[in-house]
């Protein structure tokens, strides 16, 4: 198994499930320097380890160590995907989506209009 694989299936399952190399390091007691060179592909753990850190991100060990995303059939439409992988790529927009999904329906359209006056596509 290569390393930048397990580093991009760890940092894949992360993202899903909401958790961070901090949630790592506090919740199963990992030194941080660990976590975070699994995570740059610069060393893989253990199997024993690989496994206590599956079942923390509930996922199959083989998720882990290949990838096993089927594109295809995961996601129901393009747009629902490419929005997905644009989340993974830039999650600093994820806490924009987590807050879309704390406030009204007419909160959200207000927003959406002043984000679309800003970059000059209203229907003015």
């Amino acid at each position: 198994m290569g390393t930048n694989k397990f580093a991009e299936m760890l940092k894949y399952y992360l993202m899903m499930n909401n958790k961070t190399q901090s949630d790592l390091v506090n919740d199963l007691g990992f030194d941080k320097s660990t976590v975070s060179n699994w995570c740059a592909g610069l060393r893989v753990p253990k199997v024993d380890v690989i496994i206590d850190i599956a079942n923390y991100l509930h996922v199959n060990v083989g998720d882990l160590i290949e990838d096993n995303r089927n594109e295809d059939t995961y996601y129901l439409d393009d747009d629902a995907r490419d929005m997905a992988q644009f989340m993974y790529e830039n999650p600093e927009y994820k806490v924009l989506f987590d807050a879309s999904r704390k406030v009204k329906k007419e909160d959200i359209d207000f927003v959406k209009q002043m984000i679309d006056r800003m970059s000059n596509k209203g229907d003015d």
